[in-house]
This record gives structure tokens, sequence and C-alpha cells, in this order.
């Protein structure tokens, strides 16, 4: 599952909180192809979506630029020996800011969001094994100030993973 393809990055990330980018057509296109081959080139990207090689370069630039996009290699991580991942609901007394910075600084936390519902946070959590992922919940995650309680949900199989929603 060695692939490049194109993710979207946080909102937070590329824009302060403030609004965000807009994207036209001719870009969601671009990205579309991109995710279908993280490698194609600009010429044959062009040639799909009736720019030139130079426009498509640009474009892509901006987009790179913008924080609409990033072009990374996604592995799969049994591959890489990563065989633990767990998404973890926390729930946090006072401001989640800090809480939630703590978590996107962690290595192993691959995925942080502000949640309404049952957990004020979810992480998702990628580990060598379970010891690890013991080690992380229960002295990393467990013992940062404001966490007060923390749910594992460990996965067993991943059925389906895409980084395909970008253009819809």
């Amino acid at each position: 599952m060695h692939s490049v393809h194109v993710a979207s990055r946080s909102a937070d990330s590329r824009t302060g909180g403030g609004t965000s980018p807009t994207v036209d057509a001719v870009s969601l296109a671009i990205i579309e192809q991109l995710q279908e081959d993280g490698r194609r080139p600009y010429a044959a990207i062009g040639k799909a979506v009736g720019l030139s090689e130079a426009a498509v370069r640009q474009r892509v630039q901006k987009l790179l630029d913008q924080g609409v996009m990033q072009i990374v290699a996604v592995t799969d991580p049994l591959t890489v020996g990563l065989r633990r991942q767990a998404m973890v609901g926390i729930n946090v007394e006072g401001d989640l800011d800090p809480v939630a910075d703590a978590l996107t600084a962690m290595s192993e936390c691959e995925y942080v969001v502000m949640t309404a519902g049952s957990f004020d946070l979810m992480v998702e959590v990628v580990c060598e094994d379970d010891d690890h992922l013991l080690e992380v919940i229960n002295r990393r995650i467990r013992t940062l100030p404001g966490v007060r309680s923390t749910e594992s949900f460990v996965y067993l199989k991943l059925k389906k993973q895409t980084y395909m929603w970008g253009t819809r």
C-alpha cells in the first residue's frame, strides 16, 4: 500500500482559523488527478484539465502554499512495524486547546479533532504494539493536565481508508 496521495490539511494550519481559500473547479480537477497518482506529470494533468504544464505547476504550487493540500507518501502502518492502531476518546476539564496542542505534538497521534458529543477530543493513535499503546495512553495522554477520562477503541481490522474526499 505504499503510494502517494494528496491529503488535506487542517483549517487552523493554513489560515489560523480564519476563512478558507476558495478552490475553483479547475483546481479541484487538478487535486483529483493528484489523488489518483501523486506522481502524475504536470503535462498529463494539464492535458486532462485543459491547461498548460506551466499553468498546472503554478496552480499546484499555489494550492500547496495556501495549505489546501499537501503531497505525501502514505504507508500501510503494518508494513512499517506499526501493528496497533486505536481511536481514543478524551474528556477534558476546562479549555480544550492546551490538551489538543499537546496531543498534536505527540508523534503517535496521527489525527486530533475537537468534537461535540460524548467526547471532547478524538485522537487516532498509531503504535508499534500493545505495550507502546498502553504507554502512550496511560503515561502520556492520561497524565496531561485537564484530561478527565479516556476511552480507547482498538482497531481490529481496517476495512477502508481513503483520501479522496477532498474534491466532493
